[in-house]
């Protein structure tokens, strides 16, 4: 669900954005992947410190800024994954942090 005030209506048609972007996208050949993530109070943080593995549940970071899921593109340069991104839905409503894989 989006926050900040959007309506129920606005969550649909962001969603149905979303899927067709995910489409085009998968139709240009550049998709290599795409998911969502659960919400963030399901998730659960590990750390190992002096071989004790520590848990923490619930997101890592204290921020109203919540990573909701991940797309796997493939481009011929920086510019064009930035492009790219630009045109997704969510640009308007959050925000995309486009980065290159390492290897």
């Amino acid at each position: 669900m989006l926050s900040g005030g959007e309506s129920a209506a606005d969550d649909a048609e962001t969603m149905a954005g979303c899927a067709e972007w995910t489409g085009r996208m998968r139709e240009r050949g550049v998709l290599l992947d795409a998911m969502g993530l659960h919400p963030p109070d399901t998730a659960a943080t590990i750390r190992v410190r002096a071989d004790e593995v520590l848990m923490t549940d619930g997101p890592f970071a204290e921020t109203k800024e919540q990573m909701g899921g991940l797309v796997l593109i493939e481009c011929a340069d920086r510019d064009e994954a930035l492009r790219l991104a630009a045109s997704h839905p969510w640009s308007r409503l959050g925000m995309i942090e486009v980065r290159q894989l390492l290897g």
